[in-house]
């Protein structure tokens, strides 16, 4: 009887979430941009019309090559994604080159490309620990957020590493001079502990005060272009977990999880895994008119020949989330990717996932206005 009932408030939740999108019409930001309010309003969309696929760092570099723009997404499926994913770090230390090895200006030129052809930009920040000047995943130390907050030791420091950031979006700018749209997705996974900002590494309230500042920071700059994402790492499993350290509905337009398969066993576990954490996610953003999203997802190497189709679109199909994002392919990782290219033992199975037709790639956002 239980696992009865379990299965009908399951059934009613995803009934509940999957009505039309009624969401607010335009971003928190009561100064946000038309372009902003457009991008907002195209993520709202899109949600009547089924999913949007996205992929990290998908024309920078790829599996076994880099800076050719070929994209592994578009020589299998023969178009690209419709959400494109940037990384950030190593921004704030005034270098020319990401974490990942590639040049700021290449990401520049990546993002305005996306925003001509119609898509969408998404971008992190694994920043750098101000404090002890490890990276993103140095955990020595519990007082990181406390120092860079006003009034910290590190917070002069912390405004430069900021006003690095600020300079390359203030770049971010279409052919007539508008600065272009974008969707920032910072101190993410807090939810957990590997990152400097996450639950163990500092207070409720500093976490929280790390958001307000950066975000009221960049608005009094004048980036009012930019829509705010909020995204849990998959181990929570209450509404009042999620939404712990969450930083206030007037900062946040979309909120989002990121949640990993991590073995061929896994599979039940990932999708059972997955829609729970849905279950949680969706009538929140419903509740506080926000738009929700598989912020990063994937099965590293997929092993899994029909992972596409009878794995991931089985756990997220019946809920109404913006888009789904897939971890990068690696250059100069062999193992380390997330989405097939021709010749991969999943390839067949990714084409028909994009020829789902609630599965929406660039030329269907292009189309589905």
């Amino acid at each position: 009887m239980k696992s009865f009932i379990t299965s009908i408030l399951m059934l009613l939740a995803i009934t509940a979430c999957n009505s039309k999108s009624s969401l607010q019409p335009s971003p928190v930001n009561p100064n946000a941009t038309k372009e902003a309010v457009d991008l907002y309003q195209k993520l709202v969309t899109q949600i009547n019309n089924g999913i949007m696929f996205g992929h990290q760092d998908d024309i920078v570099y790829g599996h076994s090559w880099k800076t050719d723009g070929v994209s592994d997404i578009k020589q299998t499926s023969n178009d690209f994604p419709a959400v494109f994913g940037w990384e950030l770090g190593d921004l704030e230390l005034g270098n020319a080159y990401s974490l990942d090895s590639v040049a700021f200006t290449e990401i520049e030129e990546g993002m305005k490309w996306v925003y001509k052809e119609g898509g969408i930009n998404t971008v992190s920040w694994h920043v750098n620990n101000p404090l002890t000047g490890g990276n993103s995943w140095d955990v020595s130390s519990k007082e990181v957020v406390a120092s860079i907050l006003p009034n910290g030791e590190k917070h002069e420091n912390f405004i430069e590493m900021l006003d690095k950031v600020s300079d390359f979006f203030m770049t971010l700018k279409d052919e007539n001079g508008n600065l272009i749209p974008f969707i920032f997705r910072p101190y993410h996974e807090h939810t957990g502990s590997w990152f400097w900002w996450g639950q163990d590494l500092c207070s409720t309230d500093d976490y929280i005060s790390l958001w307000r500042f950066t975000v009221n920071y960049f608005n009094a700059k004048g980036l009012n272009n930019i829509l705010y994402a909020y995204s849990a790492a998959g181990n929570f499993s209450s509404s009042a977990e999620f939404l712990e350290r969450y930083p206030g509905d007037d900062l946040i337009d979309i909120i989002g999880v990121d949640i990993y398969q991590t073995s061929i066993e896994g599979k039940e576990n990932y999708i059972t895994s997955t829609q729970n954490l849905l279950n949680i996610l969706t009538p929140i953003a419903k509740e506080k008119n926000k738009v929700s999203i598989l912020a990063e997802t994937g099965f590293e190497s997929i092993p899994d020949s029909t992972w596409w189709t009878e794995t991931l679109w089985t756990a997220i199909k019946d809920y109404p989330i913006s888009y789904v994002l897939l971890w990068r392919n690696a250059h100069d990782q062999p193992n380390h990717y997330y989405a097939p290219f021709p010749g991969q033992i999943s390839a067949d199975d990714f084409v028909a996932f994009k020829n789902q037709e609630k599965v929406l790639f660039l030329s269907d956002i292009k189309r589905k206005k």
